[in-house]
């Protein structure tokens, strides 16, 4: 008989501008915080998979830090923001194999300095492009703002996508920050905000784009039956699903039109065993608005090319809407730790703990990751038991 895998504890760090700590500090505390949410103690993981930002400075060293010995499983993963989802989908497939129990994932990092801005936080950890890519840094395509700028206006030639519309994401997922005391902007913000807040690579505006952020958050992985007997409510990973494009950097026909999310959420839905109006809440990786777009537009929501009429039409977006995307502010205003920002917020939501923000049902989650320039995508479907 398969074994079922659930999701046992969730830890978190301090999220946002605190300083003091490394990334390894991080990662250490968010561990240590989600064995004890899962009423473990450290010696009960026999599985440690790491991981961390650009810096690398989560390594197999946090083993030592958190004094764990004889694991089973420990490795070190980097799948770019796509990575937590499928910490979670390698740790549940060690499970399943028997070759581990009680597994923990941790993602941290440490991006941002005192008194340094945080347009510089990436910019110091990226190596410099070289042969090709050295070329297309010349011609002014030097960061991951110009990237997905470049794939957003082929979105915007192709089928009619407007600032407006990639604003209307934007408000309605800072309208959700307000009630969530982690959030980093909690500040209502307006169209007309969007709209002045000043360029970083056209079509992008300040608020189109994610926050930077310092911390850590963790999960324990274990067996449905043994999470049954633990402390939180039981997060089943129902089903899974990754797809990698391999399309970045050469020509093809669809850069800006389709994202892996065609491809993984369908082949999730599917081993969980789930049809799309089923799902009761999604939380999808918003490095930008109109990564939001693409992907929930990817994953059927709309039909493709009409992702932005549609999340901008009212009633469709935000607490009051139909559709509760990034109940926790996402990205855009909840703070920025890779793809641990969406699958955090499922698991706070499908427990049923997300206080003011929560969602009434909240049975079936839909979790996205996305990494590179639309180069990498997992899926996750989480639920209730």
């Amino acid at each position: 008989m398969t074994v079922r895998t659930a999701i046992a504890g969730l830890g978190m760090s301090e999220i946002g501008k605190v300083y003091g700590y490394t990334a390894s500090e991080f990662a250490s505390i968010a561990v240590r915080d989600a064995v004890a949410d899962a009423g473990l103690e450290l010696g009960d993981l026999d599985g440690l998979i790491v991981s961390s930002g650009l810096g690398s400075g989560v390594d197999l060293g946090l083993q030592g830090m958190l004094g764990l010995t004889d694991l089973n499983l420990l490795t070190s993963m980097q799948g770019y923001g796509s990575t937590a989802a499928q910490m979670v989908q390698y740790a549940s497939m060690a499970i399943r194999s028997g070759m581990a129990n009680t597994i923990a994932v941790v993602w941290a990092d440490d991006p941002l300095k005192e008194n340094v801005g945080a347009g510089a936080a990436y910019r110091s950890a990226a190596s410099l492009p070289t042969g090709w890519r050295g070329m297309m840094a010349a011609g002014g395509l030097s960061s991951a703002n110009t990237y997905y700028a470049l794939a957003a206006r082929r979105h915007m030639q192709k089928y009619g996508t407007t600032n407006d519309h990639l604003g209307a994401i934007a408000v309605a997922q800072r309208q959700w920050a307000t009630m969530n005391p982690l959030a980093q902007m909690r500040k209502p913000i307006t169209l007309a905000d969007y709209h002045a807040s000043r360029w970083i690579s056209e079509p992008f505006h300040l608020l189109d784009c994610c926050l930077v952020s310092n911390g850590g958050i963790a999960l324990v992985i274990t067996s449905l039956d043994r999470a049954r007997t633990l402390k939180q409510p039981p997060v089943e990973v129902l089903g899974w699903a990754q797809t990698h494009p391999g399309r970045t950097g050469v020509r093809n026909e669809d850069f800006g039109l389709v994202s892996g999310a065609a491809r993984s959420g369908p082949a999730a839905l599917r081993m969980a065993d789930t049809k799309l109006d089923e799902i009761d809440v999604v939380e999808v990786y918003d490095c930008y608005t109109f990564t939001a777009l693409i992907t929930l537009e990817d994953y059927g929501f709309c039909e493709k090319g009409e992702g932005g009429p549609f999340l901008a039409e009212p009633g469709t977006l935000g607490p009051n809407g139909k559709l509760k995307v990034n109940t926790g502010g996402g990205e855009l205003s909840s703070y920025y730790l890779w793809g641990m920002t969406p699958l955090s917020e499922a698991v706070i939501q499908t427990r049923g703990q997300a206080g003011e923000r929560q969602v009434a049902r909240h049975d079936r989650v839909l979790v996205s990751g996305n990494g590179g320039t639309l180069d990498h995508h997992a899926t996750l479907v989480l639920g209730t038991v």
